[in-house]
């Protein structure tokens, strides 16, 4: 095997392992927190020694910054960019909170606001990384938001960042709580934005009379 196909061969083992352990530590970090993440345990459910996280992550602050990366990077490709790449403002938003809901059936997506809430007025490393990812996400749903009045999508209502704000608290908590009730979840999730939107509900087909 040349020296080339050797390295390449170590980088996939290596990416794998990185994937496994981040995925493991998404896990605990939505359900225990970050105070009470065990490396360890970790390292086992992914199915690797504590050695091996340890060469890839320094120390849990590396690894949880880590994880907020690589979840912001997969909610990014699955539900932001095709969000994004809707022509009408009011369609990205509502693809958002659809794809928003397809994305918390698996059980990583409470990352964020986990972390968000430990870390609430504290000056730390993870917090303002999970800070900042928000901040971002807010101002985007602002801007679609205004063009979205601009356009008569949207009617006029609170300022726009302020409606961002609740729009992506409305993602948050509707998530929290009907994740994964397929295919209810996307039903809910829409239904809730569209309130915060101050747009027109979903219509519902009309039970057929029999006689």
């Amino acid at each position: 095997m040349s020296g080339t196909a050797v390295r390449r061969t170590q980088a996939d083992r290596r990416a794998k392992t990185r994937e496994a352990i981040l995925a493991s530590a998404a896990r605990g970090l939505s359900t225990y927190g970050y105070g009470n993440l065990i490396l360890e345990q970790v390292a086992r459910e992914a199915g690797y020694t504590r050695g091996a996280l340890y060469h890839l992550f320094a120390n849990k602050e590396d690894l949880a910054l880590a994880v907020v990366e690589w979840v912001s990077e997969t909610w990014n490709a699955e539900v932001r960019r095709p969000a994004l790449a809707e022509v009408d403002p009011l369609a990205s938003l509502l693809t958002m909170a659809r794809g928003h809901a397809l994305y918390c059936r698996r059980n990583v997506a409470r990352v964020m606001l986990t972390l968000r809430i430990e870390f609430a007025g504290q000056e730390h490393p993870v917090g303002r990384a999970v800070g900042g990812t928000i901040d971002q996400l807010e101002a985007e749903c602002a801007e679609l938001i205004a063009a979205g009045r601009r356009n008569g999508s949207i009617p006029p209502g609170p300022p726009v960042r302020l409606m961002a704000a609740a729009f992506t608290g409305v993602l948050e908590a509707v998530a929290i709580e009907v994740a994964g009730r397929a295919p209810h979840d996307i039903e809910l999730m829409e239904r809730a934005v569209r309130g915060v939107l101050g747009v027109a509900p979903i219509v519902s087909p009309s039970p057929t009379t029999h006689h």
